[in-house]
């Protein structure tokens, strides 16, 4: 369960962006959104969704990407550049990170609270990368810490580390543990690598080091853009599992819209994986024919998207989708949304974070105000940030009550994140162009 993500320094986030899957204090109804797990005797609390509104180019892709790049870079555990085709360009080619504003070389800081396996992780780091689009600087971990529980187990700053081993390794090496700490310290401490990924992994250890990683991994699924969310079966797959697959995509195509008989993931010679639809000729024969040809774009992004659902809920994993409801009726999405707050369906606690420019999200009924955070970039500095719903307070003109009409208020500027835009004058210029012509 995720509880809280920041960043700093990335992209149009110069100050540091806190995205909070706490409940916000005093919030009351909709009690059916809040998730909740017991550690060591304590309860703590997280929220089933999250929804983010903001204008175009206000920064709502940006933390997306945050958390694709924090994420691809803990996976691969070092600072360098690598090769990829992903459209989040910024999570391979870093110097695409910093804010291009900056006028001296400011670190870019990341951090993530996440609940799993019974245990409370919270691991942070921060990198120093130069200025926007510096190729030419040497790259460094600055700081890296890893708390489990709300103890260190790990603190580096710069060259100097300080490591608390768990009580089996201090078992083997007995008074020798800090002797032996340090020597390993000064071996494995490298400026453009992640510790957690590397020493930590492989000689502290390895058990809480993959707990991170398979959770970042297998449970943390963000999808940088709409287009880009595609559910495709391991090659390892059995026959069994992609025939579950194929039943869940259809029955749920058949009650969204579909054009053909079905739809099926289809492997060619080669192993590679592609969604067909299936499709019957006057003489009763079954034709698999590719399901862009046959099918409406909408279908092919629902069945892309709904075994990825499926999935998470199945493992209690986090959903982070740019433009989720991208060529989706809004009423499919409001029944996926309903399922993340149903607990008797939503049994692993999966959580689901969007961004929209839909309104119809905008609903005291459906989403908390805490729930509901909206993105604003400054036109003078075109530095964003983020607040919730919930910040308005309950008192006072600027407050905010769960019984209001939150679509209204958001389009006469209650809120902000929304830009008044009227083309007008640029026609009436073009026109009056063109008669001096």
């Amino acid at each position: 369960m995720l509880l809280e993500f920041r960043a700093k320094n990335y992209k149009s986030f110069k100050d540091e962006l806190v995205f909070s899957m706490i409940p916000a204090p005093k919030q009351k109804g909709l009690d059916y959104s809040i998730l909740s797990e017991k550690i060591r005797k304590k309860e703590y609390k997280g929220l089933s969704s999250a929804v983010v509104y903001g204008a175009n180019a206000s920064g709502k892709t940006n933390i997306i990407g945050a958390m694709d790049t924090f994420k691809r870079i803990v996976l691969r555990g070092n600072i360098h550049n690598a090769e990829n085709s992903s459209p989040n360009m910024a999570a391979y080619k870093l110097e695409l990170i910093p804010n291009n504003s900056d006028e001296c070389e400011e670190p870019v800081s990341f951090f993530i609270k996440f609940i799993e396996e019974g245990h409370i992780f919270e691991y942070s780091f921060s990198i120093y990368i130069g200025k926007f689009l510096d190729l030419s600087c040497k790259r460094k971990v600055i700081k890296e810490c890893l708390k489990i529980n709300d103890v260190i187990s790990f603190d580096r700053e710069d060259s100097v580390l300080k490591v608390t081993p768990s009580q089996d390794y201090m078992d083997k090496f007995g008074e020798n543990t800090k002797d032996i700490i340090d020597n390993i310290v000064k071996k494995n401490l490298n400026d453009e690598e992640l510790f957690l990924t590397n020493g930590f992994k492989n000689i502290f250890d390895s058990k809480v080091a993959n707990i991170i990683i398979n959770w970042l991994n297998a449970e943390f699924n963000v999808i940088y853009r709409a287009d880009n969310m595609q559910f495709i079966p391991p090659k390892t797959a059995k026959i069994e599992e992609i025939s579950f697959i194929n039943d869940i995509i259809n029955e749920g195509a058949k009650l969204f819209g579909i054009n053909s008989n079905g739809l099926v993931y289809v492997s060619d010679d080669n192993g590679k994986t592609s969604l067909g639809s299936s499709f019957m000729n006057n003489k009763g024969k079954e034709a698999i024919i590719p399901a862009e040809i046959y099918e409406s774009y909408g279908t092919i992004r629902f069945a892309n998207m709904f075994p990825l659902v499926t999935l998470v809920l199945v493992t209690g994993g986090v959903l982070v989708v740019d433009e989720f409801d991208a060529s989706i009726h809004p009423m499919v999405l409001m029944n996926i949304i309903n399922i993340f707050h149903n607990d008797e369906l939503n049994k692993k606690h999966a959580q689901l974070i969007f961004n929209t420019h839909n309104p119809i999200f905008l609903n005291s009924n459906l989403f908390r105000r805490d729930e509901i955070k909206f993105v604003e970039r400054d036109d003078d500095s075109h530095c964003s940030i983020l607040y919730s719903l919930s910040d308005f307070g309950t008192a006072g003109r600027g407050g905010v009550r769960k019984n209001e009409d939150y679509m209204k208020n958001y389009f006469v500027d209650r809120y902000g994140a929304i830009r008044d835009i009227d083309f007008t004058p640029i026609m009436e210029r073009l026109w009056e162009e063109r008669k001096e012509v």
